[in-house]
């Protein structure tokens, strides 16, 4: 298995944590529409969530095919 094709499950697996995170996000909004407040909880678990996205998506890019550019065609 070369890079690449790790960079596209770790991709596929960003956008699962995408979902999860904007699951959370959607529970948290339908307390506030039921008059409550948002559990405390859920929005740390959704920025827990999003940080995690955050880094896969970098690892992914990182692992992904390169684009050569002026700036970094001497890092190959």
């Amino acid at each position: 298995m070369g890079t690449e094709e790790i960079a596209a499950r770790l991709s596929a697996l960003a956008d699962e944590l995408g979902e999860l995170a904007y699951d959370r996000l959607q529970e948290a909004s339908a307390a506030v529409r039921g008059g409550g407040e948002p559990d405390p909880a859920l929005l740390a678990e959704e920025r827990r969530i999003t940080r995690a996205r955050r880094a896969v998506e970098k690892a992914a890019a990182l692992l992904g095919p390169r684009v050569a550019s002026g700036d970094d065609a001497g890092d190959v």
